[in-house]
């Protein structure tokens, strides 16, 4: 009657480019988990650890001497 649903309004490109935001948002979320996931998943060199143990003073130097040892022999 006045024109008021005639066509797309600047509404209806309003919505679409939330759309757009809504979903790549929620793709790089979904990216960026699985990122960290896989990140924290992948498996450390032994001796990297027992240098980690060592330094933070969990393990005495003989204890580490002998973990080297242990792991050179492999």
């Amino acid at each position: 009657m006045w024109g008021v649903h005639e066509g797309m309004g600047w509404w209806m490109l309003l919505g679409g480019v939330w759309m757009v935001l809504f979903w790549a948002i929620l793709i790089g979320a979904i990216a960026w988990t699985v990122s960290r996931l896989a990140h924290t998943a992948q498996a450390r060199d032994p001796l990297e650890i027992a240098r980690a143990r060592y330094a933070r003073g969990d393990i005495s130097g003989e204890e580490f001497e002998r973990i080297r040892g242990n792991l050179s022999a492999r």
